[in-house]
């Protein structure tokens, strides 16, 4: 991360101050009106205000608690040790873990040089992200939804170990230095930059990480990774052998699990991708036919006509008219 950023977000807080003077109890009616163990939005955001950062509270154990609002949690230096619905998490530098306001998150104490921010989100931020990703398919997306739309969340957690993965660490950096340095136009900026970062990562899904006591959950993730991973080849008969499950049973799971069965999300995925590159590139409708893994071009053609209700070369011209 940028020097500068760094040695703002690693200035000893008055908070963290009153800790190393030997108060040693994280203060709860810092974080709720109330003192409950539910940390509130409304006392860490200001007014109007969809998206706020905080550097994490760093030299004391911070007990169980949950969130009014979906947090985003960013490790800058060092690692922090999270404990998740009784799943231990350590983050390391450049990691990501999103929680939903279901997850129940314990934290133990953070050195001086164990730098983190705390993304505080309301669901409203997500309105205009999930515009820009135009219904893409992806674990994150999937868990970001869920937050927003279900009283229950599919996952309380998603864990992104992507420190290596130079597109995302600039995302979340640019997130950062708009809200720090309180640009302008930085709620557009970072609505945005949100759904860049949820597109990198869907390029990433295999360095997601979800809880493992949520079994539905997992397996929801599991088949939603593969089919945006192989969506050009791939089949229920391989996605049983690498889960080891009997397919017919794997079948009936995912259906009472999404409401869809495995050819209906593959399908999906493909037409998906095969309007964006419609839309995006110039690439002849019969090497996209290809590439998106449809060897009928005839049955392609009537899938897309029924998804869109025109055909592949009326939706190209309408969307670059």
């Amino acid at each position: 991360m940028n020097q500068e950023l760094l040695e703002k977000l690693s200035v000893i807080t008055e908070e963290e101050q009153s800790i190393l003077d030997g108060n040693t109890q994280i203060d709860f009616e810092l974080y709720n009106q109330d003192a409950s163990f539910v940390i509130d939005s409304q006392t860490l955001l200001k007014k109007g205000k969809l998206i706020e950062i905080r550097p994490h509270t760093r030299f004391a154990h911070f007990p169980k608690h949950r969130h009014n609002y979906i947090e985003m949690i960013y490790m800058c230096k060092g690692s922090t040790t999270h404990v998740v619905n009784d799943q231990k998490i350590v983050l390391n530098q450049g990691d990501i873990l999103f929680l939903s306001q279901q997850a129940e998150q314990e934290i133990l104490p953070a050195g001086e040089n164990d730098i983190a921010i705390n993304f505080i989100i309301l669901p409203e931020f997500f309105d205009k992200v999930f515009q820009l990703l135009e219904g893409e398919k992806s674990p994150l997306n999937e868990f970001l939804m869920s937050c927003v739309f279900k009283s229950q969340s599919d996952y309380n957690h998603l864990y992104f170990n992507v420190a290596d993965v130079l597109p995302i660490q600039n995302l979340i950096e640019n997130m950062v230095w708009s809200i720090i340095n309180n640009l302008y136009n930085k709620h557009a900026i970072n609505q945005k930059t949100m759904g860049l970062l949820i597109l990198q990562i869907m390029n990433h899904t295999d360095k997601i990480e979800s809880s493992n006591s949520d079994f539905k959950g997992e397996l929801a993730l599991n088949v939603l990774s593969y089919i945006n991973e192989n969506f050009q080849s791939g089949s229920l008969t391989e996605l049983a052998e690498l889960l080891n499950y009997d397919m017919h049973w794997l079948s009936k799971e995912i259906k009472q699990q999404t409401g869809k069965n495995f050819t209906t999300l593959l399908q999906e995925k493909r037409l998906l991708q095969a309007s964006y590159l419609l839309k995006q590139t110039q690439i002849p409708i019969a090497e996209i036919i290809e590439s998106v893994g449809y060897e009928n071009s005839s049955f392609f053609f009537r899938k897309f006509k029924e998804a869109h209700g025109m055909s592949p070369k009326k939706y190209r011209m309408s969307t670059n008219a």
